[in-house]
């Protein structure tokens, strides 16, 4: 990954997050308005381990994408690459149908 490139942003919409020190618990986007401290901006998280942080000593937290108290977040630098939007069962169904029948 290209230094350059590596910025701390939302977790959501990629806006660049240019003030020093890390967010607050009541922080938001202000373009999405998601939170920004969230383990999904934290250098600690990583979905292939338990609890999805690397950190053994943070509390576990059920919510990746809302603010938490967590006192070991550390806002992470990184390429933004957007989310890949979570398409439901039913969603996929309702596709297929359309697809199926012409609409």
């Amino acid at each position: 990954m290209d230094d350059m490139a590596a910025t701390r942003h939302c977790w959501k919409c990629g806006v660049e997050y240019k003030l020093t020190g890390s967010p607050g618990r009541s922080e938001t986007c202000h373009r999405c308005s998601s939170d920004l401290k969230v383990c999904l901006n934290c250098i600690s998280f990583d979905a292939r381990v338990a609890q999805q942080c690397r950190d053994r000593r943070a509390d576990p937290v059920a919510e990746k994408h809302l603010a938490n108290y967590c006192e070991y977040f550390e806002f992470l630098r990184r390429e933004f690459i957007p989310p890949v939007e979570d398409v439901s069962r039913e969603a996929k169904a309702r596709e297929t149908l359309k697809q199926l029948l012409g609409n």
